[in-house]
């Protein structure tokens, strides 16, 4: 068989193992939302469906408020006013790098150094620490949370292992590495995660916003639910109507898996785990093609060469996708850049076109997975998508790659036909941290 043939044959191979017919994204969306009922139930299931104890702002919350964001291993602190009527000034905002030390040691260290962070900024922005001043937590890592400033971590994500963190009170633990450097009188009244605080970001203008979702190095989303359905609260009384849940989506898990998709799995640190988020997010899908690359060199679809750089686990970088798909030019002399940058001299024109569709393939399958989940949060609340909603977005692969919101907004279409139009994705860039000084505002009202 020539090598025309082959690839031919290879990448027909690889568009059925990765397509998402209209059908199997209803499957999805069945089996999504069966998860979710059993996750509000309080029983076992793939969705955690974490209440957040907070509903949507109202647009008219007012004060000055701190808020941090904790999200990976950039840490943000930020001084926000809100002026009502859907308006706030202009943030003042600073970030820190965390280094391995702090992700990976002792949690007490975490927390210290993040008391240091916030220490510098209030010290740089001249605040009157002595004020009281009302601060947000946005902690963007699974919690189960307890009420609205109590929260303890389920497990760590996004390369953190802090020791010591794990079934314990966040809020607790920073309130202490607080007092340590004189910061006590802060009041750290509101914790949300990072798709909570997207979603109340955006409802402080948008007040039909029922929906937060990040696409980006992880991925997540969180809703507005009625508390009459949230069955695992029974008896609670502490707001009246909706609750914004956190189903923390990366983890569902009935999905059908390639065979690369399962050696990416067998690898990872968290082995049958986070299998949504395996399968969408910028932390993987670039792993993804580079197994399928490294299969393709070894059954001879695709020079070696091209291989040879992108021998170990994560080399292949997702941006790498986001650049190759762009490239539209003569001879796709873009991807040539991007793969000598990288360590392959020589590449020729047909596997550098092999390797964008294989690229295209593989973020297409996401932009439709994450659909398909999106669709059946929308059918939640409202089965018949009988009025508008607005999705909060954030997240550098939603933003960024060429084709993803494209082929997202795509498959929303082919599901719901010419009602998917009443699905308004707003990009809610940084809502993370805006959303948490947002929420202690709504804390304190």
């Amino acid at each position: 068989m020539n090598k025309k043939l082959r690839d031919n044959c290879f990448i027909r191979d690889m568009e059925r193992s990765f397509d998402l017919s209209v059908p199997e994204m209803n499957r999805i969306m069945k089996d999504f939302g069966r998860e979710m009922k059993k996750g509000l139930a309080g029983k076992n299931g793939s969705l955690k469906m974490l209440p957040a104890y907070v509903g949507r702002a109202t647009g008219n919350e007012k004060g000055k408020f701190i808020a941090l964001d904790l999200g990976g291993t950039n840490f943000r602190v930020l001084e926000l006013e809100l002026k009502g009527g859907g308006n706030f000034g202009a943030p003042k905002v600073m970030k820190f790098t965390i280094d391995k030390k702090h992700t990976a040691g002792r949690g007490e260290d975490l927390f210290d150094f993040i008391a240091r962070c916030i220490k510098a900024f209030i010290n740089e922005e001249h605040l009157n620490k002595e004020a009281g001043m009302k601060l947000g937590f946005t902690f963007s890592f699974p919690m189960d949370q307890k009420a609205l400033a109590k929260g303890l971590l389920i497990r760590w994500t996004k390369g953190f292992s802090a020791s010591g963190v794990k079934g314990k009170d966040v809020v607790g633990l920073l309130r202490k590495s607080l007092v340590k450097e004189g910061l006590g009188s802060l009041l750290v009244s509101a914790l949300a995660n990072d798709t909570v605080g997207t979603l109340v970001a955006c409802s402080y203008r948008e007040p039909i916003c029922d929906v937060g979702i990040i696409i980006g190095t992880g991925t997540n989303a969180c809703y507005l639910e009625k508390i009459s359905e949230i069955k695992k609260l029974k008896g609670f009384s502490g707001l009246k109507g909706n609750m914004i849940i956190n189903t923390e989506w990366g983890n569902f898990n009935r999905l059908k898996l390639t065979k690369y998709d399962a050696a990416l799995d067998r690898a990872s640190r968290n082995r049958g785990e986070q299998i949504l988020e395996k399968m969408v997010s910028g932390m993987y899908l670039g792993e993804i093609v580079r197994l399928i690359i490294e299969d393709m060199a070894y059954l001879r679809n695709i020079d070696k060469g091209i291989i040879a750089p992108f021998r170990e686990r994560g080399s292949f970088k997702t941006e790498y996708m986001s650049e190759i798909e762009g490239d539209t030019s003569p001879g796709l002399s873009i991807v040539k850049r991007v793969l000598k940058r990288a360590g392959a001299d020589v590449s020729s024109a047909e596997d550098r076109n092999l390797l964008k569709k294989i690229c295209a393939m593989v973020s297409r399958r996401g932009a439709r997975l994450s659909a398909s989940a999106l669709a059946a949060v929308i059918c939640k609340m409202d089965r018949a998508l009988s009025r508008k909603h607005t999705v909060a977005m954030d997240g550098s692969l939603y933003e960024k790659h060429p084709a993803f919101a494209k082929n997202m907004k795509r498959a929303l279409r082919e599901i719901f036909g010419s009602k998917a139009s009443r699905i308004n994705i707003k990009l809610t860039k940084d809502g993370s941290g805006t959303g948490a000084a947002i929420i202690a505002a709504i804390a304190g009202s």
